[in-house]
C-alpha cells in the first residue's frame, strides 16, 4: 500500500506492507463555521455586565495557527457591532520565548486583519514593558506585559493541543508563558526537571493536569492573571477549526482539554517494532523544537529498542540558537548540573530527546545536517533509505501520518 507523509509543505510517498498497523485519532466533525462563531461570540458579549470600550486580544504565533484569516474578521466584526471602535482593538502575539515573525509571516498567519488593526509583538526580554503580579508557591514570578492590564476586556484565542510536559497547550498558556517575561517562563519550565534525582519530574507529561507540578504552577498563575474571555478551538488533522468552546475560568479550560483528549488520545496499549511517522508538515515541523513534540508522541508507540522513522523538515533549523550547546556539555548529569546553576531555555526538550534516543533508534528525515542529528542521538536518514529500512523490517510496523495529534 502507498501512504503519503507530509514533509514541510510537500509530501513523501512510501510503500508499506499490507499488514501495517495504523494507530489513529478520531477527527472531530466540523460543527462550527466562522459565521456561527460570530453569532456565539456576540451572545457572550451581550452577557457582559459592563460597557466594553477597549479590548486586547491575545493570539498564538505561526507555530500554533488556528485558521485566523477566517476567524479574526468575525471576532473583530462582533466586537465592533457590540460598540467597540476599531482603534480600541489591539492584538497581541503570544511569542513566549519564540522569535518574532516577519511581516510576510504575519500576513500568512493572520490575513487582512494584520493590516487593519494594531498588532503588538511581545518581547519577553524587554523588562521595560513588563509588570509583576506576584510569585507562585513554587517560586515563579508572574511577570507579564503590563499593557494587557489597560484593557477593560481581554480575549485569548487559540487551539487546544497536547503538550509533552505542560499537559496541554493553548488556553491558559496564551497569557503565561505567551505574554510573560523570559526569566519567568524559564522558571516555570524548570519545574520539568527533578534536580535532586537528576531525572525528568514525574507527572510532567502529555494530557496530565492533575498531578503535573508544572501544570499546577500554571493553574496557580492563572488565578493571578486578569479576567479574560477564553476562546478554545479544537482543530482536525487538516488544521481546520471544528469546535469552539468559550470560557472564563480554569474549569472551562479543563473541559476543552477533555474534549481534545477524547479525539486525540490513544488508549490502545500495543507498541511496535517500527513506527513510520510524519510530524504533520508545516508548521508542525517548522523547526526542531516544534517537531520534537511529534517525535515525543510517535515514540510512545515504539517498543524499547525499536525504530522510529520521523519526517520533519525543520526549515527554520533548531528554533533555539543555543540549544545544541546542551548536547555538548558532556551528558545527562552534566546538563542537570549546569541547569541547576543557570537554567537554559529548552533544556527539558534536550533531556526528553536524550531519554528517547537511549530507549529507541530515531531515524530523522530532515533538512538538519548529520552532525546536528548525531549530537541529539538521532540518525539522519535520506528519503531513499527509508524504503530500505521498511523493506528489511521483520517486526511489527505501524504508521502515523500526523504525529503532532496522536498521543498514547
Amino acid at each position: 500500500m502507498v501512504v503519503d507523509f507530509k514533509y514541510g509543505s510537500s509530501q513523501e510517498h512510501l510503500n508499506l506492507p499490507d499488514n501495517v498497523a495504523a494507530p489513529v485519532h478520531t477527527d472531530p466533525l466540523p460543527i462550527v463555521s466562522p459565521e456561527q462563531f460570530k453569532t456565539d461570540l456576540s451572545s457572550h458579549l451581550k452577557m457582559q455586565q459592563k460597557k466594553v470600550r477597549n479590548v486586547g486580544i491575545v493570539i498564538s504565533d505561526k507555530t500554533r495557527l488556528c485558521q485566523f484569516p477566517k476567524y479574526l474578521p468575525q471576532l473583530t466584526g462582533a466586537l465592533m457591532e457590540y460598540g467597540v471602535a476599531s482603534t480600541n482593538i489591539t492584538f497581541y502575539i503570544a511569542y513566549g520565548t519564540h522569535p518574532a515573525q516577519s511581516r510576510e509571516e504575519c500576513i500568512n498567519s493572520y490575513g487582512e486583519t494584520y493590516d487593519q488593526f494594531k498588532f503588538v509583538h511581545h518581547n519577553s526580554r524587554d523588562e521595560s514593558t513588563l509588570t509583576s503580579l506576584g510569585t507562585t508557591s513554587r517560586g515563579t514570578e508572574v511577570k507579564i506585559l503590563k499593557d494587557l492590564l489597560n484593557h477593560d476586556m481581554l480575549i485569548t484565542f487559540g487551539a487546544i493541543l497536547h503538550h509533552y510536559f505542560a499537559g496541554f497547550g493553548g488556553g491558559r498558556k496564551l497569557l503565561f508563558p505567551g505574554m510573560a517575561a523570559y526569566e519567568s517562563i524559564l522558571y516555570n519550565h524548570k519545574l520539568f526537571l527533578d534536580f535532586e534525582q537528576k531525572k525528568l519530574r514525574e507527572g510532567c507529561e502529555s494530557g496530565n493536569l492533575e498531578t503535573n507540578p508544572l501544570a499546577l504552577d500554571l493553574e496557580e498563575i492563572n488565578t493571578m492573571l486578569p479576567p479574560k474571555l477564553e476562546i478554545h478551538a479544537i482543530l482536525n488533522s487538516q488544521k481546520e477549526v471544528c469546535e469552539v468552546h468559550f470560557g472564563t475560568g480554569y474549569d472551562d479550560f479543563k473541559k476543552a482539554c477533555g474534549r481534545y483528549d477524547h479525539f486525540f488520545r490513544s488508549m490502545e496499549p500495543k507498541t511496535y517494532d517500527m513506527v513510520v511517522a510524519s510530524a504533520g508538515g508545516y508548521p508542525k515541523d517548522i523547526n526542531f523544537i516544534q517537531a520534537h513534540k511529534s517525535i515525543h508522541n510517535a515514540a510512545s508507540f515504539v517498543k524499547d529498542g525499536g525504530k522510529l522513522i520521523i519526517y520533519a523538515e525543520c526549515r527554520d533549523g533548531i528554533g533555539n540558537k543555543a540549544f545544541m550547546n546542551l548536547f555538548r556539555l558532556g551528558g545527562w548529569d552534566q546538563i542537570f548540573e549546569e541547569m541547576e546553576v543557570k537554567y537554559m531555555n529548552n533544556a527539558g526538550t534536550a533531556l526528553a530527546m536524550i531519554t528517547k534516543s537511549r530507549r529507541i533508534h530515531i531515524h530523522f528525515v530532515t533538512s538538519l545536517d548529520q552532525e546536528t542529528c548525531s549530537l541529539m542521538g538521532a540518525i539522519k536518514t535520506l528519503p531513499r533509505e527509508v524504503q530500505q529500512l521498511i523493506d528489511h523490517e521483520t517486526g511489527e510496523t505501524a504508521y502515523i501520518q500526523n504525529a503532532s495529534l496522536l498521543y498514547k
